[in-house]
């Protein structure tokens, strides 16, 4: 295996365990942008852009943009 496939899934897993960890749901929805940012490299490195592109656009984009208007919409009320 190579070394760059070793650092990205140490990398993906510390993400995955900060997204659980973090309480704060604006910081929640940073984190969780971020981790999906290292789900696009790692499926990068697996030869998959096609799904590193959907990863890309729902998870980095949409995802985020949804989540932050409801938490907005949440504390308007």
């Amino acid at each position: 295996m190579n070394v760059i496939y070793v650092v990205t899934i140490v990398l993906v897993g510390a993400g995955a365990l900060a997204v659980v960890l973090v309480r704060d749901l604006v910081r929640l929805t940073m984190v969780a942008s971020l981790y999906t940012l290292l789900l696009v490299v790692f499926f990068l490195l697996l030869h998959a852009p096609d799904v590193a592109l959907s990863e890309l656009v729902v998870g980095t984009i949409a995802y985020p943009v949804v989540l932050l208007a409801a938490i907005l919409l949440g504390k308007a009320d």
